[in-house]
């Protein structure tokens, strides 16, 4: 059959046929975020053709395999998936485009060095979708995008490529809403799925589609570039919401009060919901979003762009915190040996997009000190990017620092033998270590 934009079925006959197989899927981009996404639709629909330039992951999907790691299920979904004929995978974006009804773009969208949006990858795959597209398809894009991409570059690029007037197919937003480590459970409907299309049709069909995709609600909104905005307030919000606690977190000493126990007691309130403060805000999404909405608009957002550089002020801050602690005992950064616990974004995850341990261990490399580095969900060339001499996460206690910056609280760094050190300092960047009685000198951010 012909695709679920306009087509002449009813509302069941058009679900019955997204079911059944019938509307081929292309998901293009099987990267951290879209082979899950892609792994999902095959078990909802039963044909879906996944498109990526890596030739490796190619080959390796269509042997079952999952180059994707820490995904819980994941791994047993693709092989499922491929097994059973549901799910195959091509480096070919024309044969995806001409064989789908149903797109789904899912790709990379960075910043550049001057911290503007690279759309060139969602670019290239419009391009090619255009190339094949067919009357009835529609081509959805849950990766993040400035507000207004889909209704003036996709859009655009779709007609200029496929030779199809507007009205002929569909197009519509609708943002990924999942963290590292847990996709399929995000993906399946840990939260509402925002979708919004360039028209009501467009809208219309990607409502029926999530709906089946999720558990939880879809919530359709009046446009396209409204879903883009969603996806990226929710980023702002909490960019601005950690730069607030970072701000009180760097009064701390000033007001003589710890700051983490008066945003943990003000948060009893229930209009209250300040965040926790830390060495810095990594990830693929909250130090990005900013900039996909100021290069937008004309119009001045200080408080936007406060927000982003206090946040990046703080693995300075962080630095400054152990420079005064070594001085405090008589100990000079310049001659010190400082441990960093922690290269990832966050706990659990091996990622380390954006990092703050980065600049960290730039910064103390900087005044002279000697770096150490560990972080258990990396090994090998994973640590060639950090400044630092690695050191095995089993092997920490082995050495002999001055000081220790625990910057990503992953569970191994929790149960410490904090007595194996010798006198010691340590920062504590993210409130981990709480009551842990280390028998150090701890300055913990936020509490002083």
């Amino acid at each position: 059959m012909t695709g679920l934009y306009d087509a002449p079925l009813s509302e069941a006959e058009r679900r019955e046929a997204f079911l059944d197989g019938s509307v081929p899927v292309a998901v293009y981009g099987l990267g951290k975020m879209g082979l899950p996404l892609a792994g999902v639709y095959a078990e909802t629909t039963g044909n879906v053709l996944g498109v990526d330039i890596d030739e490796d992951v190619v080959r390796g999907i269509n042997d079952g395999e999952c180059h994707v790691d820490r995904e819980p299920g994941l791994d047993e979904l693709v092989a499922e998936q491929v097994e059973r004929g549901h799910l195959r995978a091509t480096t070919a974006i024309d044969e995806a485009a001409a064989e789908a009804a149903h797109h789904v773009v899912i790709v990379p969208t960075p910043l550049t060095d001057d911290r503007t949006p690279d759309l060139s990858a969602l670019e290239a795959v419009v391009r090619g979708i255009g190339s094949g597209i067919d009357p009835g398809d529609t081509v959805v894009v849950e990766c993040t995008v400035p507000p207004g991409t889909c209704e003036q570059m996709v859009t655009s690029l779709v007609r200029e490529e496929g030779g199809l007037e507007p009205g002929e197919y569909g197009v519509a937003f609708c943002p990924e809403r999942t963290s590292s480590g847990r996709a399929l459970k995000d993906i399946r409907g840990s939260h509402p799925k925002v979708v919004g299309g360039i028209d009501d049709e467009s809208t219309r069909v990607a409502e029926l589609v999530y709906g089946e995709i999720t558990t939880n609600e879809v919530l359709p909104v009046s446009d396209a570039t409204t879903a883009e905005s969603v996806k990226l307030f929710e980023g702002l919000y909490r960019d601005v919401n950690i730069a607030l606690a970072n701000e009180l977190a760097r009064i701390r000493d000033e007001l003589d009060i710890d700051v983490n126990e008066a945003i943990e007691t003000a948060n009893t309130q229930p209009f209250c919901d300040i965040h926790d403060p830390g060495p810095g805000v990594g990830g693929h999404c909250i130090p990005y979003y900013p900039y996909f909405v100021t290069t937008r608009v004309e119009s001045e957002t200080p408080l936007i762009h406060t927000a982003r550089e206090v946040n990046d002020s703080m693995p300075e801050f962080t630095v400054r915190k152990v420079r005064e602690e070594l001085d405090a005992t008589g100990r000079d950064a310049a001659d010190a040996t400082v441990l960093v616990l922690g290269l990832t974004y966050r706990p659990g995850v091996a990622e380390t997009a954006a990092t703050p341990a980065k600049p960290i261990i730039e910064r103390l490399s900087g005044l002279g000190a000697s770096v150490l580095a560990a972080d258990p969900m990396l090994s090998g060339s994973d640590f060639e990017e950090f400044d630092a001499t690695p050191v095995e996460s089993d092997e920490v206690t082995e050495t002999d620092p001055d000081a220790v910056v625990l910057v990503t609280p992953h569970e191994e760094f929790l149960t410490l033998d904090w007595d194996a050190f010798d006198d010691l300092v340590i920062i504590d960047g993210r409130d981990a270590l709480g009551e842990t009685e280390t028998g150090h000198r701890v300055y913990t951010i936020g509490s002083g």
